[in-house]
């Protein structure tokens, strides 16, 4: 029994001598030099230490530029590209020093890296020559920023919004939900088409055949309710009609708008067209030669959503009125020309109200007048719960307010879903500065009724609004000093 014991403790010595010596050659062999880079020595601890310290920078580096990201640009209310820009910069900005820290750390050298790379740069730079190329146009785009993350592109024939730009590549998202990776090098050295450069916005062109015997107002007017129509189409800048020629047999127009939403342009375009057709149809144009851009690629599910579109925006289905008729019908401008309407129609801009919903209040600048297009609106003088009217399609109201500067009296609201023509301040200068002999019809026909102008004249002199330069006893002078500071003509 003493024998084995014995034994027993002699393996278990020798066993422990055998690990030892093991763990003793391990640990050689865990600080033996592979290989050595100018005066560094490399071993299997400093890869290791090396491999697992560039994971933790990398780590540290992602988390902290996606909080920038994220986090802290989003509250100061930066966008999406500059955001992404800024974020990028910084990953690569602290994985570079950080890699650099972690060297210093194990002991290398740096200086040895220069005799590495002149030992090796004509060979290496042969071979990352693309990788290189790739990697300076990453930074140009990424300082540059002549393309930025949420741009919608178009490049050889490849269009899409811009989803992600890293040093080597940009990932392009196209309309069909496709991502295209494409190198860096390509969209620094070819023709870039920028949708989203310095705004969101873009202009549609839509070339619109008619036969030579229609009416150019009629037409005019047809376009430009379609594009209204759109809910896409921006207010401002306002749609326009261009009469671009004459062709044979035609008139040849163009129909401009513009929208902010460039990467659903063709659908936009599609809806567009439905609109055109429609509008046109309505106003007895015949549509034989029309001839616009089409959307081929659509989806019956597109189509769907296009016409759903076009019928929850189309004006409610009462009597419709022709823009231009109502328009004479205002003693102010009974006796425009043709071009003169249709100016101040391309000036003026369509508005929907809601059900109750308020166009204004009592005391609120009188900064636009209206026409009712359908439905109607109840006005009332919302101080003493007091119902005046009720104006119906067809109704007109705001124009002194427009022309002289003068404080709504009365309150507007809509009784039923409702469609109005406006014209604004803006879109009336600019009338009256593209047609100085309008001013002086405008103040003929003001000048025939003087006792109102006059009674006008007191209620802003009441209010502290006359200004001393343009204060005058004779209504008719105040009314020319009025308009010209009003508008500056």
């Amino acid at each position: 029994m003493i024998q084995k014991q014995v034994f027993s403790h002699n393996q278990l010595a020798t066993i422990v001598t055998l690990v030892q010596e093991l763990w003793t050659e391990l640990l050689k062999l865990w600080k033996l030099t592979l290989f050595k880079i100018g005066d560094n020595s490399v071993s299997f601890q400093s890869i290791i230490v090396f491999i697992l310290s560039v994971i933790l920078v990398i780590f540290l580096s992602n988390t902290l530029s996606n909080f920038l990201k994220n986090r802290l640009l989003i509250r100061v209310e930066m966008d999406e590209g500059n955001r992404e820009a800024i974020a990028v910069i910084v990953r690569y900005l602290l994985v570079g020093l950080g890699i650099i820290i972690v060297l210093q750390s194990i002991g290398f050298n740096l200086g040895s890296l220069v005799v590495l790379a002149g030992g090796l740069g004509v060979g290496i730079g042969f071979g990352i020559q693309d990788l290189t190329t790739n990697f300076v146009s990453g930074l140009t785009l990424l300082l540059d920023r002549p393309v930025k993350v949420g741009d919608y592109v178009e490049l050889d024939g490849l269009s899409g919004t811009v989803k992600a730009i890293s040093i080597r590549s940009t990932i392009i998202k196209t309309l069909d939900n496709s991502s295209v990776i494409v190198p860096n090098s390509n969209m620094i050295d070819n023709k870039v088409v920028n949708w989203s450069y310095e705004s969101s916005s873009c202009c549609l062109r839509i070339p619109v055949r008619v036969p030579d015997d229609s009416d150019p107002l009629a037409v005019t007017e047809a376009l430009l309710n379609a594009a209204y129509m759109e809910s896409a189409a921006l207010n401002n800048p306002n749609p326009k009609v261009l009469f671009v020629e004459f062709g044979d047999n035609c008139f040849k127009f163009e129909l401009l708008v513009w929208i902010d939403r460039p990467n659903e342009r063709e659908f936009i375009k599609s809806s567009l067209n439905f609109e055109i057709e429609y509008s046109l149809r309505q106003q007895g144009i015949s549509l034989s030669i029309i001839d616009t851009y089409l959307l081929l690629k659509n989806t019956e599910n597109n189509l769907d959503k296009n016409n759903q579109e076009s019928s929850h925006v189309t004006l409610p289905t009462q009597q419709r009125f022709s823009l231009s008729n109502l328009l004479r019908q205002i003693k102010y401008f009974g006796n425009f020309s043709d071009p003169e309407l249709r100016q101040l129609i391309e000036n003026g801009y369509r508005q929907r109200l809601q059900r109750s919903e308020v166009l204004f209040r009592e005391n609120d600048p009188g900064d636009a007048f209206y026409i009712i297009l359908s439905g109607a609106v109840e006005v009332y003088v919302e101080k003493i719960n007091k119902h005046l009217t009720n104006l119906q399609a067809g109704n007109f109201f705001g124009e002194i307010s427009l022309m002289l500067g003068i404080p709504r009296t009365a309150s507007i609201k809509a009784i039923e879903e409702t469609v109005l023509f406006a014209i604004n301040q803006n879109g009336f200068q600019k009338l009256l500065r593209d047609n100085p002999e309008l001013y002086e019809q405008i103040v003929e026909e003001l000048a025939k009724n003087q006792e109102e102008l006059a009674q006008r004249q007191q209620q802003l002199r009441d209010m502290g609004l006359v200004d001393t330069t343009e204060d005058d006893q004779n209504p008719l002078d105040w009314v020319r000093k009025r308009l010209k500071n009003l508008f500056k003509v």
